[in-house]
């Protein structure tokens, strides 16, 4: 299904230069993740924070989804099987992503562990609060220009990354500030049920208009 108002109206010219222009965002989606799974998996494991290495992980399913998108995005024309395979996929992610921040919130509550403060990883999540919502604005966008509910779908992951990163940066800060650990875990656990409903939405081959 495609906007009637969309790109289905715009010329040949037109639409390769928004197919130019989102795989631009989609080499920087893969490209910022892959550096923000680095040092965060990096500087979780150093200061044995379970809530920093999960989020690396996340990052790594960011770039997952930016590939399936960018895969997506080098089709000539506006495909609708290519279009339904690639919503599937983002929609697998965020499940994949849901069962990882469940798994990983439990075991932090259960093993009850403290890690240390990791003035990196507070770092790593406020550059990841403001690149994350200006990322995923110009996909909704590029979104928009192609008709792509696939884009669409994959800038509301952007979206739960940043939200992810501000819950990160709340559990590292109210840690390292007043000892609380158990204010990451719990505040991703919150969190779970929003990521699997993006997750079934992308499954059935449909974007949520009202997640936020």
């Amino acid at each position: 299904m495609t906007d009637t108002d969309g790109c289905s109206r715009c010329s040949s010219s037109e639409r390769t230069e928004y197919l130019r222009h989102g795989r631009k965002l989609e080499y920087f989606t893969i490209g910022w993740n892959m550096v923000e799974a680095s040092v965060a998996i990096g500087a979780g494991w150093f200061a044995g924070s379970i809530a920093l290495v999960g989020f690396g992980v996340d990052s790594l399913i960011e770039s997952l989804s930016g590939s399936v998108l960018l895969w997506r995005l080098f089709s000539p024309a506006h495909d609708e099987s290519r279009e339904k395979i690639a919503l599937k996929l983002v929609g697998i992610s965020f499940l994949i992503l849901a069962a990882y921040v469940a798994f990983e919130a439990v075991k932090s509550l259960l093993a009850h562990e403290p890690p240390q403060t990791s003035f990196v990883g507070i770092g790593l999540s406020v550059v990841s609060l403001i690149i994350m919502p200006l990322l995923a604005r110009a996909k909704r966008l590029s979104a928009s220009n192609l008709e792509s509910r696939a884009m669409k779908a994959d800038s509301r992951q952007t979206d739960l990354c940043a939200f992810l990163s501000a819950i990160l940066l709340g559990g590292l800060a109210l840690n390292a500030l007043f000892g609380w650990w158990w204010a990451d875990p719990v505040a991703a656990l919150i969190m779970v049920p929003i990521i699997a409903r993006e997750g079934f939405e992308g499954l059935r081959g449909e974007v949520c208009e009202d997640c936020h």
